[in-house]
């Protein structure tokens, strides 16, 4: 019979749920902890997030929410650090993180769930320790985004690949996405199906939802968005815009959309007129070496007047980018889940992104939005230009991603990750154990 879980230690040793996604190393693992801790307190679950202090003039302890704490751990320069540097302080961050639980009575953590391979290396050692299950997401995993990779990036390390085969192999259960991404641990990393679960994120649905209420009930034509989020975010009502939102790196391939952007205007040049690409988000990873590339792209490609490039933004922000957009643009190499695409969806905002990894999951082909095989700029501006042309197909395409959004709220994550750390605390049966 399993106890009652009170009280779990959160790990995020590389990206803090205190940064604002869409910069640096945050993204839409920091959405996915930030909003799984809140929704768990609200049940009675105290959730303490461990990460690397980055900044002498963040405090010890930071109340996130009620029943949610962020412990910054100081372990290496007050500064952010790549990600490959990181390596070399997870002894110091581990100390750290033993420390604190030192500080109260044993027991005091029921479970520990880490997220990405650093967090996973030091929970390994923090398992031993306290006696605790270890529950860990990968979010991405290194052998599936090197056979994904951009022309111009960089391979995943061999360090990387070993921490992350150590990490399956020591996890009492580990978390996947999307039932493509539980079959990937499985092949790639040898990982104990038994110990494999699917949760899909979720999305804020009363946070991201759609402008019109008409489009919320699943009815209208809808072929321009004209409401107050583009009078708030200064865009012509009858602009057909297209939006990118996130970090600005090869990964992430921005330049697909661009160079699909050019090819339309030299189809047609009438576009030129009605035409706003707007990208929200900052430079992160390899892209952190020419933080102003994009921008160069689209000077050489004669296309600077139709883009806006804006910072990363408050989530409520971010949903008036969403609202405010006929298009959002997702062509990633490689995607564990793909998180922008369900909250632009939710909004009621068709996506057309690459038919890769949690795409798949996230966006319904043909109902909800558009997938593309490969990254080919033309067939990105052919499947944009339709369309624009079609009025009739964005709206049941606007219709279909409320609705397929609608599967996707954060409480049911919550449900899902609930028994996972239900089966992780259940005893092992004797006869296992002998076996063993």
């Amino acid at each position: 019979m399993s106890r009652r879980i009170n009280r779990v230690a959160t790990v995020s040793i590389h990206t803090s749920p205190l940064d604002q996604p869409g910069t640096g190393d945050a993204g839409g693992m920091n959405v996915y902890i930030v909003e799984v801790a809140k929704r768990l307190a609200a049940r009675g679950v105290e959730v303490d997030i461990f990460t690397r202090a980055t900044s002498r003039a963040l405090p010890p302890v930071v109340e996130l929410a009620p029943g949610v704490l962020v412990r910054n751990i100081v372990a290496g320069p007050f500064e952010e650090l790549d990600k490959t540097d990181l390596s070399r302080h997870l002894c110091g961050f581990t100390s750290g993180v033993l420390r604190v639980e030192a500080a109260h009575e044993p027991g005091h953590y029921d479970l520990l769930h880490t997220h990405y391979w650093l967090s996973g290396q030091a929970g390994w050692a923090v398992k031993q320790r306290w006696g605790v299950p270890l529950v860990h997401s990968m979010h991405t995993m290194a052998k599936v985004k090197n056979a994904a990779l951009a022309g111009d990036d960089k391979p995943e390390p061999a360090e990387r690949v070993l921490g992350e085969e150590q990490v399956a192999a020591s996890a009492d259960h580990l978390i996947a996405n999307t039932a493509k991404e539980a079959r990937e641990l499985v092949g790639l990393y040898d990982a104990d199906p038994a110990r494999v679960a699917t949760v899909s994120p979720g999305v804020d649905l009363s946070l991201f939802r759609p402008e019109s209420p008409l489009l919320a009930r699943g009815a209208g034509l809808l072929p321009h968005r004209t409401g107050p989020a583009r009078r708030r975010l200064g865009l012509p009502r009858d602009a057909y815009v297209l939006l990118f939102v996130g970090r600005i790196q090869p990964l992430k391939a921005p330049d697909v959309l661009l160079r699909a952007v050019a090819r339309m205007l030299a189809d047609d040049p009438s576009l030129r007129s009605k035409l706003v690409v707007a990208v929200v988000g900052g430079p992160s990873g390899s892209g952190r070496c020419r933080p102003e590339g994009l921008q160069s792209l689209a000077a050489d490609l004669g296309i600077s007047d139709v883009m806006r490039f804006e910072p990363p933004s408050p989530q409520a922000e971010l949903a008036d980018w969403y609202r405010a957009a006929d298009v959002t643009v997702v062509p990633s190499h490689s995607e564990s889940f793909g998180l922008v695409a369900v909250e632009s969806q939710a909004c009621g905002t068709p996506v057309v992104a690459s038919r890769v990894g949690g795409l798949c999951t996230a966006v319904a082909d043909g109902e909800s939005g558009v997938l593309i095989s490969g990254h080919d700029p033309a067939d990105y501006a052919a499947v944009l230009r339709r369309l624009h042309a079609e009025p009739g197909l964005h709206a049941r395409l606007a219709r279909g991603a409320v609705r397929h959004a609608a599967g996707f709220g954060w409480d049911a994550t919550v449900d899902r990750l609930l028994d996972v750390y239900t089966g992780a605390m259940m005893p092992v049966p004797v006869a296992a154990e002998v076996s063993a």
